[in-house]
């Protein structure tokens, strides 16, 4: 039986860059903030990571830094996706060989693939690498959903082992539930779908608002763990404000906004990301007041 590679908060980490190259010494801290308040996992050069933006070595040499300074506290799983087949293999590959515990892969963007396009993706994939792989369906992003069915077919491989879904139908993620074997995981992709997935059975929740309250993230899925759902969806509902601001621009625009206002340094975005607009950049300083994640002052 397969086992899921965690359980719980795994942050779904931001890269901090500063002059045109990834600061390490940022992203040292960034690790050790995480691992002090509980999250489960890392999760290194995905969405959040701007990895569409860094050179291969950039992404190589980030996740194998997050692999030395984590020193197996926690698993480090590496976004290694891409649209072209044999491109993922290579950053698959080159991930596992610098240790990372797992791989984060998105469905194939702009291609369009059938669904039978995508079960040879990613069976090709997975035949290629020896470390557990996490599908990440975003359609929103990709412009192609995973159905059911597909998860089905997929959960057959040994090194496939389930999914970041963040498609937002919940209908789906029962049928997935209902179609897949119960060592097929699934893990929220949207921060504001944790409980009702874990509700479902789901393992937890690869997270933009851990970057800024892992302690949190962590407590509401532990929480999910414990079967205490109606404290977790309190949490849920209480957090709810605060991770639709973080989405009030694409993301990451809003979680590293948030973090250079907490003082963490994150870095500039890399374009074609820019920083928010006047008006979603009070709405993020308001929402930071609120949860108390700001103190009162001037605004910069």
């Amino acid at each position: 039986m397969k086992e899921p590679i965690f359980t719980g908060s795994g942050v779904a980490i931001v890269t901090p860059f500063h002059h045109e190259s990834v600061d390490l010494a940022i992203m040292g801290r960034l690790l050790d903030f995480q691992l002090e308040n509980g999250t489960d996992a890392v999760i290194v050069c995905g969405t959040t990571g701007e990895a569409a933006t860094m050179s291969y070595r950039e992404r190589m040499r980030t996740i194998e830094y997050c692999v030395d300074h984590v020193d197996g506290r926690v698993p480090v799983i590496a976004g290694s996706g891409s649209n072209s087949t044999e491109n993922a293999i290579a950053l698959s590959r080159d991930a596992e060989r610098v240790g990372a515990d797992g791989l984060l892969v998105v469905t194939p963007y702009y291609n369009k693939a059938t669904q039978e396009g995508l079960v040879r993706h990613y069976n090709h994939l997975a035949d290629a690498v020896s470390c557990p792989i996490i599908i990440y369906d975003v359609p929103s992003r990709t412009g192609v959903t995973v159905a059911p069915e597909t998860y089905a077919r997929l959960s057959r491989h040994p090194n496939i082992i389930g999914v970041k879904e963040a498609g937002g139908d919940l209908g789906s993620v029962q049928r997935t539930r209902a179609l897949c074997p119960e060592d097929f995981y699934i893990w929220s992709g949207n921060d504001d779908e944790t409980v009702p997935i874990c509700s479902l059975g789901g393992k937890g929740i690869i997270s933009v608002a851990a970057n800024i309250i892992p302690a949190e993230m962590h407590a509401l899925v532990d929480l999910c763990l414990h079967n205490d759902f109606q404290a977790a969806g309190a949490l849920q509902i209480y957090l709810k404000d605060l991770c639709d601001t973080l989405f009030c621009e694409v993301n990451p625009i809003p979680v590293k906004t948030a973090m250079n206002l907490m003082g963490w340094d994150a870095g500039a975005l890399r374009l074609p990301l820019c920083e928010p607009s006047e008006s979603n950049l009070d709405r993020i300083r308001e929402a930071l007041l609120k949860y108390g994640l700001l103190e009162e002052g001037p605004a910069e």
